[in-house]
């Protein structure tokens, strides 16, 4: 209603007037999103599936102008002429029917000089969009502009946007949004640096062109710059980030006259020496493309295509590129070490590469700060660290982390809307922390990675009829209950959910596999034939605690080594009592030196661990937590094509049948030593069983799991 009543109005205001009120807003609005702007962190993740610019550049520019007035008309040839004689060619938009007629004359000069013709707006006077049932006419009309053109991009004036009304226009490209600006009439921004695609309700679709360099009037007018310096560090960035560079400035507001830098106008000199920065510091880096160049390849090239190799992931609906949460904010909560933590980054840069603005909360390790931004998540964290020890130490932890989160939630949801908050277990009732924003609006999501009273059973030894016990399950159910969706890691897990009330509606299993970008898959049929000089490496990976059964895999390699003296166990994790343990009882066993333990690794470091091996265990002990625990160390080794042993539980073999993986029997090192033994002495079994274990993981891929999680996501929010 405002922005309307402002329309109205404005023909009758004059310039200074309106410009004056403008500046006084800009400088507020400047202070309270100096951490979004001019650079928003999260807008330099690539979407997923990215190629690459054309012919391995660094990164694209893209330069546009908009005319709005005759003034502007007449300065367009001296614009061109200036980018000419630079080396740069753009594109000029121009108001069908607006206060000047554009000869055609010129727009057939444009063309022919290399340069593009676009559609802006019909009337460039802010009530585009007023009648959205009757628009129509203003599509039919803009289509029209379109064909006699020979245009194919529109943007609308003041970056109005009404997705709906747009869908009616036949462009191959919309350039009528940006990727962070507080200073537009609707500010939400779509938080990326490249192109993406907009689906069309009735099919095909149209890329959507960001505006990724502040406007020139909004950096020489109302903010009143002296210089274009926020350009050139913004352009700094996107160039690190691999994004793309698009600009628009306005012939009106250029002063080609000396030292011209009053009233309407700024010197065109800073647009010139922009230009000039970027030949000088990127010759041979960026691609110069035209917006419908830009448009045509991403089309082509730029969307990802789903895999045709037969080997590799299974193919997903074609989504990469489309960002359905734009504008939306989440917040994430886990009692647990953000970066560190697999599960919880995957879901929340997915929540990132779709378009959301996402704080995290989480604990704070020694060296960490206590607030920074990875791959465009605001990651916060409270200066608190995990402690393994008894009952009551967790109960205090878990508590005080409890209280934080809710201050921190209650305290942000007083300066900004969140429509998201996605709470990670353990433990179950942190998901309370989410009481305000939920009351405010906000969907709730709870992760429960692990069944809490199966997993405190196992740590702490506890009956299952217990009172402490009994008061876990109590508080699992409440936090069902208060979460709009329960999303659990296997079909095991979602079972005892689904036996302890949780409605089958509000359920949905996500597994946890490895990320393929990290875990690029490899078959199993790319590995030359061991070398039988070479040692017989077996590796263990993940946390060292005693339900994960490490002393298992030593035990079953104290047995190997009778046949298999060359036999090799590689262990990777963090130092916990129980592998001091372990290790000492294999130097007791005359076993040190087959023993290797080499410390906690990244993911990265983890794979090229893998490709090393010969064969990843899994070496489970028999216990109520590893019935049902489908480990994500399975899909990590058959994502390179290593075979896996694994016990024969619930919650692998839900998955899984024995043509798929090598099991054992739980928590028996004889039978896992005769497992290995299997490996060893017949490598062509051990392939085929991996190459069909590859063929469960296609369909179980991170690919996969991330578009069923965002439009999950998407139809929980559209219930609002």
């Amino acid at each position: 209603m405002l922005r309307r009543l402002y329309y109205r109005l404005k023909p009758y205001l004059p310039w200074h007037l309106r410009m004056s009120v403008r500046r006084v807003v800009a400088q507020t609005q400047r202070r309270l999103h100096a951490r979004i702007w001019p650079i928003n962190p999260t807008a330099g993740e690539p979407p997923a599936g990215w190629p690459g610019w054309p012919h391995g550049k660094k990164f694209a520019l893209v330069l546009t102008h908009d005319i709005e007035g005759a003034g502007g008309l007449a300065k367009a040839r001296q614009l061109v002429q200036m980018e000419q004689e630079l080396g740069f060619r753009s594109s000029f938009n121009f108001i069908p029917e607006g206060d000047y007629q554009v000869p055609p004359a010129f727009r057939a000069e444009l063309v022919q000089a290399g340069f593009e013709v676009g559609v802006h707006d019909l009337r460039h006077d802010g009530k585009l969009y007023w009648n959205p049932a009757g628009f129509a006419d203003n599509a039919r009309r803009i289509n029209g502009y379109l064909r006699d053109w020979q245009a194919v991009g529109f943007r609308a004036g003041f970056m109005l946007r009404d997705r709906d009304c747009l869908n009616d226009l036949a462009i191959t490209y919309d350039a009528t949004t940006f990727d962070t600006d507080p200073f537009e009439p609707q500010p939400e921004g779509s938080h990326t640096i490249f192109p993406y695609w907009i689906a069309l309700p009735q099919g095909g679709g149209y890329v959507e062109l960001p505006y990724t360099l502040a406007q020139d009037s909004t950096i020489f007018l109302v903010l009143q710059e002296k210089d274009n310096s926020v350009w050139k560090t913004k352009l700094d960035w996107i160039a690190r980030q691999g994004g793309m560079a698009l600009l628009n400035v306005h012939p009106d507001y250029l002063g080609f006259a000396p030292q011209q830098e009053q009233g309407h106008e700024y010197a065109a000199q800073h647009y010139r020496e922009f230009l000039q920065y970027v030949a000088r510091h990127y010759a041979g880096q960026y691609w110069l493309a035209l917006p419908r160049e830009m448009a045509d390849w991403y089309r082509e090239h730029g969307r990802g295509r789903p895999q045709s190799d037969t080997t590799g992931p299974a193919p997903v609906p074609d989504t990469a590129g489309t960002r359905p949460l734009i504008g939306k904010r989440a917040a994430v909560v886990l009692f647990s070490y953000y970066a560190a933590d697999p599960r919880p980054r995957r879901e929340t840069e997915a929540l990132g590469q779709a378009g959301m603005e996402v704080d995290v909360i989480c604990l704070r390790q020694d060296g960490e700060p206590r607030h920074e931004i990875l791959n465009g998540i605001n990651v916060h964290r409270i200066p608190m660290k995990r402690r393994r020890a008894g009952k009551f130490t967790y109960v205090f932890q878990y508590g005080s982390f409890l209280l934080s989160a809710f201050l921190l939630l209650s305290w942000w949801r007083l300066r900004r809307r969140y429509q998201l908050v996605h709470v990670h277990n353990m433990p179950d009732f942190l998901v309370f922390s989410a009481l305000l924003p939920k009351l405010c609006g906000a969907r709730v999501i709870l992760d429960l990675h692990d069944p809490m009273p199966e997993l405190l059973v196992t740590i702490f030894g506890l009956k299952e009829q217990s009172a402490g016990v009994r008061t876990i399950k109590l508080l699992e159910k409440w936090s069902m209950r208060f979460a709009d969706l329960v999303i659990t890691v296997n079909r095991a897990c979602e079972k005892i959910f689904l036996g302890r009330s949780c409605p089958p509606e509000k359920i949905q299993v996500l597994m946890n596999v490895p990320d393929e970008r990290i875990f690029k898959f490899r078959s199993c049929d790319d590995y030359p034939p061991r070398d039988p000089a070479a040692p017989f490496v077996i590796m263990y990976h993940g946390s060292i605690v005693e339900r994960n059964g490490l002393d298992v895999a030593v035990a079953a390699l104290k047995i190997l080594r009778q046949t298999v003296p060359a036999a090799q166990l590689w262990i990777f994790g963090g130092v916990t009592p129980f592998l001091t343990s372990v290790l000492a009882a294999a130097q007791a066993d005359g076993l040190a030196d087959s023993v290797r333990h080499l410390g906690s690794k990244t993911q990265a470091e983890i794979v090229q661990a893998i490709y090393a091996c010969d064969v990843g265990v899994i070496p489970n002990r028999n216990n109520a937590f590893t019935e049902i625990n489908t480990p994500t160390r399975i899909f990590e080794y058959l994502s390179l094509g290593k075979p896996v042993i694994a016990p024969s539980s619930a919650g692998i073999t839900d998955y899984f049948t024995p043509e798929d993986i090598i099991y054992f029997e739980l928590g028996s090192a004889r039978d896992l030593a005769v497992q290995l033994q299997k490996v060893y002495d017949q490598p062509a079994w051990a392939r085929e069983i991996t190459r069909r274990g590859q063929a469960v993981y296609r369909h179980q891929c991170w690919s996969r799991v991330r578009h069923h999680f965002i439009n999950r996501v998407v139809d929980l929010l559209k219930t609002k």
